[in-house]
């Protein structure tokens, strides 16, 4: 069963380019790691600093052993470019095209 991890990021003033390139880093990163099946990234058209990464997992645990494959060090500029903690959850696949 496909599970969705999404999050969604404010870019700080100033950071949307920023933070653009390093969720670009950090999807191709994720895209390697063991039980993932894809990555998005979105930018909100009527707000650039607002995107929209979603992960798709092949479980939920799969998503919380993907922390031990990513170097801590991707984070650092996704982190640091951000207004603010991101908002995440998992969601079910109800529906897909």
């Amino acid at each position: 069963m496909t599970v969705a991890r999404h999050y969604i990021m404010h870019a700080a003033e100033g950071q949307d380019a920023i933070l653009e390139t390093a969720l670009r880093q950090l999807a191709d990163v994720v895209r390697g790691i063991p039980g993932n099946e894809g990555v998005e990234l979105l930018r909100d058209i009527g707000n650039e600093r607002r995107f929209v990464f979603i992960e798709k997992w092949e479980s939920v645990d799969a998503h919380k052993a993907a922390g031990q494959h990513v170097p801590k060090e991707t984070f650092a500029p996704v982190m640091g470019a951000l207004d603010g903690p991101p908002d995440g959850s998992y969601l079910d696949y109800l529906s897909t095209v």
